[in-house]
């Protein structure tokens, strides 16, 4: 959801303890060294979406292809992890991006996260 919500995250977060009432939270963006927006960029995001490709495209232009994992909810679909597992490789197989950041997607980012290398 947080590509979803990126004009929020960035002007509404900004304006952190600004607009509320009960407890001050201005002194936690004067603690922090980035904009909270730039701490969201900095999550990493799975292609778990059972499919959906507008989502997994958008996903990939808010993250980056360096910050995007394979993924799936296997076993918790109808075939026990296979039905969405297909769909999952069917959409990053049509993404719009280089043989080489597809390879990122499908294993290299993990390797790189876990220091599998």
């Amino acid at each position: 959801m947080i590509p979803y919500f990126e004009g929020r995250l960035g002007p509404g977060w900004d304006q952190l303890g600004t607009r509320t009432s009960d407890r001050d939270y201005t002194t936690v963006l004067n603690e922090l060294k980035k904009r909270p927006f730039d701490y969201f960029k900095m999550f990493y995001a799975d292609t778990a979406l059972f499919g959906a490709y507008e989502p997994t495209v958008c996903g990939l232009r808010f993250f980056g292809v360096d910050q995007v994992l394979f993924a799936s909810d296997a076993p918790f679909d109808p075939e026990g992890g296979r039905q969405y597992i297909r769909e999952t490789i069917a959409v990053v197989d049509r993404l719009p991006v280089t043989a080489d950041e597809r390879e990122k997607i499908y294993w290299r980012n993990a390797a790189r996260l876990l220091k599998l290398d």
